[in-house]
């Protein structure tokens, strides 16, 4: 049984009116226990509007939202439950950030599931270690952080609940690129320590090439591709024909096909192109 699943899933904006718009249109989708979900569309696509439907913060027009098998809107579904066990870290999360220290701050959420001060201090300092946040941060205010320690303070405190499900929107926007990878790794280690499930929005394509197991692909409110990245940056024309981009190594790899330079697989991160092209400078590839 996946963990999460859409059954028509549908969102209207503003019904009735001339401003009325369909965000996420009759979607279905399955969502295995353990998945790192990449979720890629062009601005106004539906994802924002996706992720706070299955977090239970915007009831569905019509459809479905299923957490383990139940609808979240259920008459009998406590949706309160349902947001400690799907949690959500909004765009721009640093400007949620309101208690007095870092401790305070990520303490918020377990404090609010009636947890005891000794598990709520193990949850605080297990994830600030597992975000990068040091110690001696921890009584700081949050004001006095960079840019990079809100974001990953934020984030420590929607992990510090154990969501069976993470969802993150844009968790790296406005980040340089060294404050991105620093984030999107101690992400993938979490993944890997806990099996939490993570669904991570992002515009950037190596980023979901690089660490997700899935990709899901929206377009016009509709999910039109949900597999493996190899198999979704196989249909590059699809994707540019959306407005998409496909990762720079991608890109360079088709180039080289043009010009008659085959390779037996899909490229889509730079360790496995580098692989393929060591391997036939070094005479190991079948395709040679």
């Amino acid at each position: 049984m996946p963990i999460l699943e859409t059954k028509d899933l549908t969102y209207t904006y503003s019904i009735g009116s001339p401003f009325e718009k369909t965000a996420v249109d009759h979607m279905n989708l399955q969502i295995e226990e353990g998945e790192f979900v990449g979720i890629i569309g062009h601005t106004g696509s539906g994802k924002s509007t996706l992720m706070q439907m299955m977090n239970g913060l915007l009831k569905p027009t019509s459809g479905q939202v299923l957490l383990d098998g139940q609808d979240i809107w259920d008459k009998k579904a406590d949706r309160r439950q349902v947001r400690f066990r799907v949690g959500l870290v909004f765009q721009y999360p640093e400007y949620q950030l309101f208690e007095q220290t870092v401790y305070e701050d990520i303490a918020f959420g377990p404090k609010n599931m009636g947890l005891d001060e000794k598990e709520i201090d193990r949850r605080v300092r297990e994830t600030a270690e597992a975000v990068g946040l040091r110690e001696e941060l921890l009584q700081q205010a949050p004001y006095a952080l960079s840019g990079g320690q809100k974001r990953r303070v934020a984030i420590a405190g929607v992990m510090a609940m154990e969501p069976n499900v993470l969802i993150l929107d844009e968790p790296t926007a406005g980040l340089d690129p060294k404050g991105r990878v620093k984030i999107l790794t101690q992400l993938q280690q979490y993944h890997k320590r806990t099996g939490c499930t993570i669904l991570l929005v992002s515009h950037s394509m190596e980023d979901v090439a690089r660490y997700a197991s899935k990709l899901l692909v929206l377009c016009q409110a509709k999910a039109v591709c949900y597999d493996t990245p190899a198999n979704v940056f196989a249909q590059s024309q699809q994707l540019e024909e959306m407005g998409l981009d496909l990762p720079q190594i991608t890109r360079v790899f088709h180039k080289l096909r043009e010009r008659g330079i085959a390779f037996p697989e899909e490229v889509y991160t730079v360790k496995f192109g580098a692989e393929l092209l060591k391997a036939r400078l070094e005479g190991r590839d079948s395709a040679c």
